[in-house]
């Protein structure tokens, strides 16, 4: 066996927690996030959303946060068609953390 193998899958396993990590930047978003949001969205990686009708926020798709205009949404006033959901309004800095992490954390849509 090589000598340097355990060292390589240290090194491996190090290089895939910190690619998956998130930055400071998306750390805060996220608590953000979890302060205005989590009454009705899962905003993390995983869970439920306490509010069936809710999306999780890993389940936004590309659509939507690769809209040049998300952002500026987000910084206006993004609100939704129903009605228990407040208007979010966001400075810039927080509107592009929270586009940041939402793009970290989506997952593939799988096929129907």
């Amino acid at each position: 066996m090589n000598r340097f193998a355990p060292a390589l899958l240290a090194v491996a396993v190090l290089w895939s927690t910190v690619s998956q990590a998130l930055d400071v930047e998306q750390r805060r978003a996220e608590a953000l996030l979890q302060r205005m949001c989590a009454r009705c969205h899962a905003v993390g990686r995983t869970g439920a959303s306490p509010n069936e009708l809710a999306p999780a926020f890993r389940h936004l798709g590309e659509n939507k946060l690769y809209d040049p205009d998300f952002t500026q949404r987000l910084q206006e006033g993004y609100s939704s068609i129903h009605r228990a959901m407040p208007t979010a309004r966001f400075g810039r800095d927080d509107a592009e953390a929270v586009v940041s992490y939402l793009r970290a954390i989506q997952e593939p849509r799988k096929p129907k």
